[in-house]
């Protein structure tokens, strides 16, 4: 629950700084958000990895298009967009975080290998 609480918190974060602060209107903003699910996924286990990753991913997309509408309709109109796009989020933090296990247990293997 920890580690689901952080990915949250993490992905709301760096929606915010992406959307505001640190590279407004450029790609580079997925820099930060690939190495921190890439971080989440090493930090968790196979399979909650996944599903943190996935967390994440929602989190930051999500919390990133809210952060930087300035839109004319209401914001509330477009929730609904914005929440689907947050699952094509979710899917690119899924896979993060699944790489960043595997990049976990490949450093391990090697390590324990070279022992």
């Amino acid at each position: 629950m920890r580690k689901v609480l952080v990915s949250i918190i993490v992905g709301t974060l760096l929606g915010i700084i992406g959307a505001c602060y640190l590279f407004v209107g450029s790609w580079l903003s997925l820099v930060p958000w690939s190495i921190a699910g890439l971080a989440i996924g090493a930090w968790s286990n196979k399979r909650n990895s996944m599903i943190n990753g996935a967390i994440f991913g929602f989190s930051v997309s999500f919390v990133f298009m809210i952060a930087g509408y300035n839109g004319s309709a209401s914001l509330f109109s477009r929730i609904p967009f914005f929440a689907l796009l947050g699952l094509f989020g979710a899917l690119c933090g899924f896979i993060l975080g699944f790489l960043g296990y595997l990049m976990k247990a490949g450093i391990r293997r090697g390590t324990s290998a070279s022992n």
